[in-house]
């Protein structure tokens, strides 16, 4: 099979296809249902992997999404890259309702997510010091030059568990800490995504100000919702143009290695069924027979 681009945004990105010839293929795994079928079409003549993250009609929580089985599932049906779009709040004057960040570092404020394909008798430890792909951040960069709109090449993202927005004093600690934007979903999928050895990206679109702006209204999904709508058109033809201009130079991270020399357990002291479950990602460093 060959390697293919993922997608994982809202519902509303399923127009992004060059045409209507586009496959659904749903996806058993061993982590449960993922969140939808999976569609599968053209996008700048490449073949793409689109997932809707909280499922046709957004009817899954943050908390509720199976990551685990949404990142496997994109293993499984052969993505070797994936392109995540969010939503965000700004916690930083600079980053303004519409603008796009193309998010370099997480911060972890979670509590209930499965975001580890590992346990169970079977150990590994990625690095994960840089959570987002090198290579495909810089292709994101080197794309943004030449497209209209404001783009922020770097930015922390504060993954919060939600489904509640944050209390002020919880946002301006936020800004204090120098954070820059704020969002519920992206940091379990890049976790999962680097054990996965799949190259991981995040545009952020910026919908608000989060509640620490004293001069702007609060916070209220049917803010966020308009200036979703508003921009629906602008981040298609991102995103087009940014698979575009993917797999047009060699890779040289070390995503496709995640693993290499990260798995701890010896192989032969790996239980059976966390092998089988994991067989999809440890695959070219263990066979099922060993």
């Amino acid at each position: 099979m060959s390697k293919r681009i993922g997608v994982i945004g809202g519902s509303g990105l399923y127009s992004l296809f060059d045409n209507g010839d586009v496959t659904q293929k749903k996806v058993d795994t061993p982590y449960g249902t993922p969140s939808d079928a999976y569609a599968i079409g053209l996008i700048s003549g490449k073949e793409v992997v689109f997932l809707p993250r909280h499922g046709k009609g957004h009817r899954l929580l943050p908390s509720e999404v199976n990551y685990r089985a949404n990142i496997y599932g994109m293993k499984k049906l052969g993505v070797s890259e994936i392109l995540s779009i969010s939503a965000v709040g700004s916690l930083q004057k600079q980053y303004k309702p519409r603008d796009v960040v193309i998010v370099d570092q997480f911060f972890d404020r979670t509590t209930k997510r499965q975001n580890t394909f590992f346990g169970n008798g079977f150990v590994a430890h990625v690095a994960f010091g840089d959570p987002v792909c090198p290579d495909l951040r810089e292709r994101i960069l080197s794309t943004a030059k030449k497209l209209k709109g404001t783009f922020h090449p770097k930015g922390t993202y504060v993954n919060m568990e939600g489904p509640q927005f944050s209390t002020r004093a919880e946002s301006n600690t936020y800004r204090s800490f120098g954070f820059d934007v704020i969002g519920m979903t992206n940091l379990t999928e890049a976790r999962l995504a680097r054990e996965a050895e799949i190259c991981y990206a995040t545009l952020a679109f910026v919908t608000d100000y989060d509640c620490w702006h004293e001069e702007e209204e609060a916070v209220t999904t049917d803010t966020i919702l308009k200036v979703l709508q508003d921009n629906a058109e602008n981040a298609k033809m991102i995103i087009a143009a940014v698979i575009n201009n993917m797999g047009q130079t060699e890779k040289k991270c070390t995503c496709q290695d995640a693993l290499k020399n990260s798995m701890i357990t010896r192989p032969d002291e790996i239980p059976e069924p966390a092998r089988t479950e994991l067989h999809e990602i440890i695959r070219k460093y263990i066979h099922a027979d060993e």
